[in-house]
């Protein structure tokens, strides 16, 4: 195994072999661990955070028009290029109130050239989100790579995984990235199709280490996106080409695929990722989860009481095939990943709405959550909650 030392100044981890890290972990506790006044401290800050966070909704929604509303539900994919045709896309982008974006391959300088650029055409903060799965080094040829999560040793605990979310949060914050999409929770076995990016096979280590992880980023300032639910873990085909079928019972998707997305969501955090996955025990009609009803609906945010975001996965994956936005809007989700042709993706939901298939209460309910979720990372920024 190969030694990797962090030297953001947050934290030496100790996760795959690394040396010289010593027992500090700069006062986090586990959740077993009684909560000093420090820490009740930090608790209410963050209430108060999300007081300020909701306030500063309210009269933005009132303001945006129709379109600025469904161009808020819209995050796109571009390279991470700061050549003059990707700079100008971003401006127009920016121009038009798109919600966000979601980064592909190239490095550092480039997204800070691009967040700069895209902040300073918008009106409304943006997401800058990107996969760092195992680090930026993942998308960002000059930033750090760690270990698969299938690497992560077996006995990493909550507070290293804190420590290593707090740490990649940081990395992000300093180019201007505020999502990570990620952590996977997908309970895999090794050797399956999605083991390397799995926390493994127990959905109890999955769950600890992924809510963990996700608390550490979110203490920083960056968004945690759980994916790919409802369960990609026995999946045996990529849904980047096709659609796969998931043949689990719905007890086995229950005690094993939903466990870990029913833990992150009992932790308060804040994205949930839905996958291109046909899932015929919740879903008859076999659609794929991202657009289906009564995965996003009537599971997730019904059954699981999940009230955070919820993204597709990118719609120009194989996975989508026939899968519009308008589709996914209507089924529960607030946010399209990566839409094959923005624009149109934009004009289904502008004709879902003349056509009363989408109501524009429904559009401010995703467009309130996703202003909430962007003004209180704003708001979390710099601060480093001691809390796990």
């Amino acid at each position: 195994m190969r030694v990797i030392r962090l030297l953001t100044g947050l934290a030496c981890l100790a996760i795959v072999g690394v040396a010289g890290c010593g027992e500090s972990r700069n006062g986090v506790k586990s959740q077993s661990e009684e909560l000093s006044p420090q820490q009740s401290d930090s608790m209410q800050r963050a209430n108060d955070l999300s007081f300020r966070a909701g306030e500063m909704v309210d009269s933005m929604v009132a303001l945006m028009t129709l379109e600025e509303k469904a161009s808020q539900l819209m995050m796109p994919a571009l390279y991470s290029s700061d050549d003059v045709y990707t700079l100008k896309a971003v401006g127009e982008y920016g121009k038009r109130g798109i919600g966000g974006i979601v980064l592909l391959k190239g490095n550092s300088a480039s997204v800070v050239a691009i967040a700069d650029s895209l902040r300073n055409s918008s009106s409304v903060p943006p997401f800058v989100s990107i996969d760092a799965e195992w680090g930026l080094g993942m998308r960002l040829k000059d930033e750090p790579s760690y270990p698969f999560n299938s690497d992560i040793k077996e006995d990493a605990t909550e507070n290293d995984m804190f420590m290593y979310g707090a740490t990649v949060g940081k990395q992000c914050r300093e180019i201007g990235i505020n999502m990570v999409l990620g952590p996977v929770v997908d309970v895999a076995p090794r050797g399956s199709f999605m083991s390397r990016r799995s926390y493994g096979s127990d959905p109890v280590r999955v769950s600890d280490l992924a809510v963990a992880y996700s608390r550490g980023l979110e203490s920083i300032g960056v968004m945690s996106v759980a994916k790919h639910f409802p369960g990609h873990g026995s999946a045996i085909g990529d849904s980047h080409k096709s659609k796969p079928v998931i043949e689990r019972s719905l007890h086995q998707m229950d005690s094993i695929d939903l466990y870990p997305f029913r833990k992150y969501i009992e932790a308060g955090l804040s994205g949930v990722m839905v996958g291109h996955l046909a899932v015929p025990a919740i879903d008859p009609d076999m659609q794929p989860a991202a657009v289906s009803h009564t995965v996003i609906s009537e599971l997730l945010i019904k059954e699981l009481g999940f009230n955070g975001l919820v993204l597709t996965d990118a719609l120009s994956m194989g996975g989508a095939e026939g899968a519009g936005a308008d589709k996914a809007i209507e089924a529960g989700a607030d946010i399209i990943l990566a839409p094959a042709d923005t624009g149109k993706a934009i004009e289904s939901i502008l004709k879902a709405v003349s056509d009363g298939r989408i109501t524009e209460e429904r559009l401010d309910r995703s467009v309130r959550k996703i202003l909430f979720y962007k003004f209180l990372m704003e708001l979390r920024k710099g601060l480093h909650y001691l809390v796990i």
